[in-house]
Parts: structure tokens; C-alpha cells; sequence
């Protein structure tokens, strides 16, 4: 049976997990693909960091995939991407989807608290 916790190590194996001052770096150097996976309702509460993307974990395939009729064009398979969610499990799991996608550049910036306390602007 596959668990969570492994399905979270599977992707931890292919996502590498950004520090948040390596992600506001990579932010701050422009270039790169702020994708927030957190349920609407969390992004309402809190704000998204500025520029991010917010699509819902549950429809990344479909904003991430060119063929879909859902894509979005901010999604670039050769471009950097880096994703959060609240505390960086959601976040793993997507990045492997991308991944699996074709995406080459995937990062999980973890929780978007410690991308915000690292000086990440927050737009509301």
C-alpha cells in the first residue's frame, strides 16, 4: 500500500526543496514560475505572493498541460518553476506531477509563511 508519507518521499526524491532565501533569490532574479497551490479559500485568507500564480493542486494538470483547453500560458515546461503551498507537502506532490509533465525546472518553496518572512512581497 502507498502511503502519504511515501508518496511526499517520492517526490521530495525528484523536487528539490528550496530554503526560502534560495527562493527569494531565484525570485528576485527574475525568470522564474511563483505557482500557488493552496486552496482558494487559504490564498483569500492570507494574500499570494506577488506575481504568483494560484492554481488549486486539483487543477494543476490542467492549467500546466499545452494540449488542455484549461491551459494556462504562464506555464513554460523549460522555465523555472517554483511551488508553495502552506507547509510544502502539497507543494511536493505537485512539483512531481510537473515533473512527470515534462516540466525540467521544478523547485518546492514549502509554506507560504517562511516565502513571505523571507522578504517575498505579498499582494492581497
Amino acid at each position: 500500500m502507498l502511503t502519504y508519507k511515501d508518496m511526499i518521499a517520492t517526490a521530495d526524491a525528484v523536487v528539490p526543496r528550496l530554503k526560502p532565501d534560495e527562493a527569494k533569490k531565484m525570485v528576485d532574479a527574475g525568470n522564474v514560475l511563483i505557482v500557488d497551490v493552496r486552496d482558494g479559500t487559504e490564498v483569500a485568507q492570507t494574500g499570494k505572493l506577488k506575481g504568483a500564480v494560484h492554481v488549486a493542486r486539483g487543477s494543476l494538470e490542467g492549467r500546466a498541460d499545452p494540449t488542455a483547453p484549461t491551459y494556462n500560458p504562464a506555464f513554460k515546461q523549460d522555465q523555472p518553476v517554483i511551488l508553495h503551498c502552506a507547509g510544502g507537502g502539497r507543494a511536493a506532490l505537485a512539483g512531481k506531477t510537473l515533473r512527470d509533465m515534462g516540466y525540467t525546472k521544478v523547485f518546492n518553496g514549502g509554506g507560504f509563511k517562511d516565502l513571505a518572512g523571507a522578504g517575498i512581497e505579498v499582494e492581497k
